[in-house]
């Protein structure tokens, strides 16, 4: 598992905006395989503390093995759950105020290349889609293809992955299902191809791409996720404490970037990023997924 756990993005970055003020006590709202968060801990030795925070149980266990000594050591505090509960276990560690917060909003490779829970149409795998794939609460993404109306599977498919042929998807789907239930990767890529007008259907990944991407925003409601944290971050910071965001499409960063102009308005954050920061050539050319990272950052104001 932890070959598959992705490498932090824009980490020279991020340490520099989160320690560039002072303070020691950080928040990693979004603790994956524990790469930004080994990083600060190192950066902030002997003083700094991070509490690390993860949706996936999976990548919570792998995390308190590589990073056991510092979990022994009382300097990294791990809780599993949603950022969208962010006060709360903030609340429940005693781990408030904080000097900064990060939430690097992407997509693990471990849950692209070894989770089995069908967020890539690479792979022949069940449509599962859930970040906790033990909360039984949440529709998979194959209950989601089995219950929505054409109306409400086009509206998923053209909000949350911009795609052009989000009806014809949609409808395709509807017709398919009746037949068989749609559970698999293989099975939606095949639809997905097929309701394409035969011009485009030699780039039907980009469509399927497009498809993928919004059917996991639903299962894990994570633009709302988003909208609901990102004030409790700012409630939780220290005069001076910075608030660094990553995202990796345009629905999210025009949210993050729509939010720090509001609060910049109400006098409560100073956005110190005009324009977003982009990772620099060398390391897209090591990690093509840095390519559409953007990085913004504010500060709370006293």
């Amino acid at each position: 598992m932890t070959q598959s756990v992705h490498r932090p993005v824009m980490l020279e970055e991020v340490l520099t905006h989160l320690l560039g003020a002072a303070g020691r006590r950080f928040i990693d709202a979004t603790l994956d395989g524990g790469g930004h968060t080994a990083a600060l801990l190192q950066r902030t030795a002997p003083e700094g503390c991070v509490l690390g925070i993860d949706r996936d149980p999976d990548l919570i266990t792998a995390v308190r093995t590589t990073l056991a000594a510092e979990l022994e050591s009382g300097r990294l505090l791990l809780a599993s759950g949603s950022f969208q509960a962010l006060t709360r276990i903030a609340a429940a560690r005693h781990f408030e105020p904080v000097d900064g917060i990060l939430f690097d909003l992407g997509l693990s490779s471990y849950h692209l290349e070894a989770s089995g829970r069908g967020f890539s149409f690479m792979r022949a795998e069940p449509l599962d889609m859930r970040f906790d794939p033990c909360d039984d609460s949440i529709e998979t993404a194959a209950d989601v293809l089995r219950t929505r109306t054409v109306d409400e599977l086009a509206a998923i498919f053209g909000r949350f992955g911009e795609e052009r042929f989000a009806g014809r998807i949609a409808g395709r789907i509807i017709v398919e299902r009746e037949r068989e239930p749609i559970t698999t990767t293989t099975q939606l890529l095949d639809l997905i191809t097929a309701a394409l007008p035969a011009r485009v259907r030699w780039r039907a990944a980009r469509s399927a791409a497009r498809v993928f991407q919004a059917l996991r925003i639903a299962v894990n409601d994570e633009l709302e996720a988003v909208s609901e944290a990102l004030p409790q971050a700012v409630s939780l910071l220290a005069p001076g404490g910075r608030l660094v965001v990553i995202s990796f499409h345009s629905l999210e960063d025009r949210m993050v970037k729509q939010f720090f102009v509001a609060e910049r308005d109400a006098g409560r954050l100073r956005v110190l990023t005009k324009r977003p920061l982009r990772a620099a050539e060398e390391e897209v050319a090591a990690n093509s997924r840095a390519a559409s990272a953007k990085l913004r950052v504010a500060e709370k104001l006293g």
